[in-house]
């Protein structure tokens, strides 16, 4: 899309639906060779053994990730009680409870209502976060010890879909950082069974749904195009102005332009006339100046 002299590249948002099985890595690699090999980046990894919504940055759209992932979630799984595992989920090393009580669902009603809210976390050894410059799962592997602070996060909703012990299936809506796995250990301790999730389904982020993914097998050369997203969806929720094409110019040369009424400080969604995402800025405190922090378009 040219605007003036100025080109919006090709860009966009793929929402594939990844499968179990595979790494968030790999799925990314078969959006890639569907496009031609462009850059390519995804917001909110997901373990082989979860599946569901991946959403997959192309081009200019690499600069958004933060932005998707910074979205809430909502996640559907299947906890297995009566078992506990040192990484949390089915894929690890897994312990059986010895003679555990099966609780009611009353009672494990009564332990995840606390849970909801802004609570302290602790995350699993076997994640992403670093500790010392290095991976945490990296150490769990080698057989360090580890100890992993407890973390703020929001969860807000967690609710029992069906209880048949020793399953518990879940949804959960939360917020960035939220690890559903920390949820199933978190539970099954309370209880006095141990728990680990046994299965894993990522519904949402955002606005991008997993009825409306694309599904990998389906994804080819041929179809890529049908299934890129615009990049001004990565900005739901977040205050959108239009600008100008005089705007436009001095945004994309890095430079601030006046806020003018109406806006408040914090991130703010620049769009074009036809309602495509320019850059995302920030309207400073005073309110007399908007900032272009992440642009996506060039000269």
């Amino acid at each position: 899309m040219a605007v003036g002299r100025i080109k919006i590249g090709v860009s966009g948002l793929v929402v594939v639906d990844k499968p179990r099985g595979i790494t968030s890595r790999t799925a990314v690699d078969r959006v890639i060779r569907a496009a031609g090999r462009a850059k390519a980046g995804h917001a909110g990894t997901l373990d082989p053994l979860a599946s569901g919504v991946l959403v997959v940055c192309l081009g200019s759209a690499t600069r958004l990730v933060e932005e998707v992932q910074a979205q809430p979630k909502s996640y559907r799984t299947v906890v297995r009680l009566g078992a506990r595992s040192d990484t949390l989920d089915a894929d690890g090393q897994i312990e059986e409870a010895i003679d555990p009580c099966p609780p009611t669902r009353e009672a494990i009603e009564a332990v995840i209502r606390p849970m909801v809210g802004e609570v302290a976390q602790v995350p699993p050894d076997f994640s992403a976060l670093k500790i010392g410059g290095r991976r945490a799962y990296e150490l769990a592997r080698a057989g360090q010890a580890i100890e992993l602070a407890a973390r703020r996060v929001q969860i807000d909703r967690i609710e029992v879909i069906r209880y048949e012990w020793p399953h518990l299936e879940l949804e959960v809506d939360c917020g960035s950082g939220t690890y559903i796995r920390s949820i199933a250990r978190d539970i099954g301790e309370a209880v006095g069974t141990g728990g680990l999730v046994e299965v894993l389904v990522r519904t949402r982020i955002g606005p991008f749904r997993l009825d409306a993914a694309v599904k990998l097998e389906d994804l080819t050369p041929e179809t890529l195009a049908a299934a890129i997203r615009p990049t001004v969806e990565a900005t739901a929720g977040m205050p959108r102005r239009s600008l100008d094409p005089d705007e436009i110019a001095t945004i994309a040369a890095g430079r601030s332009i006046a806020a003018g009424p109406g806006c408040l400080a914090g991130p703010l969604a620049l769009i074009n006339a036809d309602g495509e995402l320019v850059a995302i800025a920030e309207v400073a405190p005073d309110l007399q100046s908007i900032r272009p922090r992440k642009v996506l378009i060039s000269q």
